[in-house]
């Protein structure tokens, strides 16, 4: 009755093949499917879909607790999954979120490297295969509710393709919302997700929504996930599987209605070892992966980067152009920061060049020859060679940015915080407080 009211029209099937002849006969919008069926499971279903029917949203029902069907669904193609009892406010969300998936090849946003993007919006650049694959899992994505998790090194564009995956999907017209999570103070973080209630702490003068209510309806993208303290990982594990949460403060429940995409610099599964990341809170993000290739993986898309970044940096319809032996030079480079590294140099070699074109020495690469390896530091114990290491490693980070604190965490791979302990404990800060 609920989707006959929405205006639908539903047509029933009791089995797995009395499904697949509907399938067969007719054209629909979506498809909603109970895990358990009379000869057989939903996931079937689910699977025949994906395979036959690809613009054909599928979503599951499965029963209470039970994640390993939900995932597995997901994994197999599934657009969403309802848990039971049925929430009608839920089913009716997921319908009208199925029902404003754009059609494939419609209204793709920077995706296509064959098309120009949407005006405005965000889009890849490149056609290498790595590339290619990259763009198509993207578009696939986009066609799910499917939690994701985006691995890549710092500055490979993490944080873009979970914009585009946002943008092609059925969010699209609601909220992304991005959280650094390793730029949070650890005692503000409930507050930050969650939101609070006026009076709840000090300096609390009124009621605050966190991002799960700044992104209703539309994604919340966690960046550096892995930064995360375990207490928040706790209470950001049962935020997803609920799907609620509680202000700071407050004594009620709200729903929230956010799809998850995560992203981080790290092997999370080797954090899952360790005992510094959670087990079921890695299972609950990690539905599917997405890997963006770092810069150097890309040599034959480097002059298209190039070109796009100088492009911006166009006067009077006068753009900087690379010479012949600058472009060769960048496309030997390992580019360690990746794509924002690539516009660091640019933007410098910009403000070096001494006409329109920029030649190898206004890039200023780094040296990339191999160093020896220092003596002072071989001859020590294993814990002071390491500690000796990591100065260095943070001293040339440093000394690239040009002491920006900010940029050389990004280029190291790490959190601002983490750097600054760093600095801290390998009393960099001295030094760096003694600068003129």
């Amino acid at each position: 009755m609920t989707l006959i009211r929405m205006g639908l029209e539903p047509h029933c099937a009791g089995s797995v093949s009395e499904a697949l002849s509907l399938l067969g006969q007719n054209s629909f919008e979506l498809c909603l499917t109970d895990m358990r069926l009379a000869d057989g499971d939903g996931l079937s279903i689910v699977e025949h879909i994906t395979k036959n029917h690809p613009s054909l949203p599928v979503a599951v029902i499965t029963a209470h607790g039970s994640a390993e069907n939900a995932v597995a669904a997901l994994k197999a193609g599934a657009f969403d999954y309802l848990g039971k009892p049925v929430s009608l406010d839920q089913l009716r969300a997921l319908v009208r979120s199925a029902l404003k998936l754009p059609r494939p090849g419609v209204d793709r946003r920077g995706t296509d490297a064959d098309s120009a993007p949407v005006p405005g919006a965000p889009h890849l650049i490149g056609s290498s295969p790595l590339m290619l694959q990259a763009r198509q899992m993207i578009d696939k994505l986009a066609r799910s509710q499917a939690p994701v998790q985006i691995r890549g090194e710092s500055g490979s564009g993490k944080e873009l393709a979970a914009r585009l995956i946002h943008l092609n999907g059925a969010r699209r017209d609601n909220a992304f919302v991005a959280v650094n999570c390793g730029a949070i103070p650890e005692n503000l973080m409930e507050s930050e997700f969650f939101g609070h209630k006026k009076g709840a702490f000090t300096g609390a003068v009124a009621d605050h929504d966190g991002f799960f209510q700044a992104a209703s309806g539309g994604t919340l993208f966690l960046d550096e996930v892995g930064d995360l303290p375990l207490p928040m990982q706790v209470k950001l594990l049962r935020a997803i599987q609920e799907k609620r949460v509680r202000k700071v403060g407050s004594t009620s429940e709200e729903p929230v209605d956010v799809r998850i995409i995560s992203a981080t610099h790290r092997h999370l599964a080797d954090e899952v070892q360790g005992g510094s990341f959670r087990q079921d809170l890695y299972y609950r993000l990690n539905v599917i992966e997405l890997r963006m290739p770092a810069l150097r993986e890309l040599r034959e898309d480097v002059p298209r980067f190039a070109e796009a970044i100088l492009a911006r940096h166009a006067i009077d319809g006068r753009r900087p152009r690379l010479s012949a032996p600058a472009e060769s030079a960048l496309q030997a480079y390992h580019f360690p920061g990746n794509v924002r590294e690539l516009e660091n140099i640019l933007e410098r070699a910009v403000a070096l060049a001494s006409g329109d074109e920029i030649t190898e020495e206004d890039l200023q690469l780094a040296d990339e020859r191999p160093q020896e390896v220092d003596e002072q530091i071989e001859g020590l114990p294993l814990p002071e060679r390491l500690e000796a290491v990591e100065r260095k490693a943070i001293m040339e980070a440093l000394e690239r940015t040009r002491y920006n604190q900010t940029a050389a965490a990004k280029l190291l791979g790490i959190s601002f915080r983490a750097l600054r302990y760093r600095i801290q404990r390998l009393g960099i800060k001295q030094e760096l407080d003694a600068r003129p």
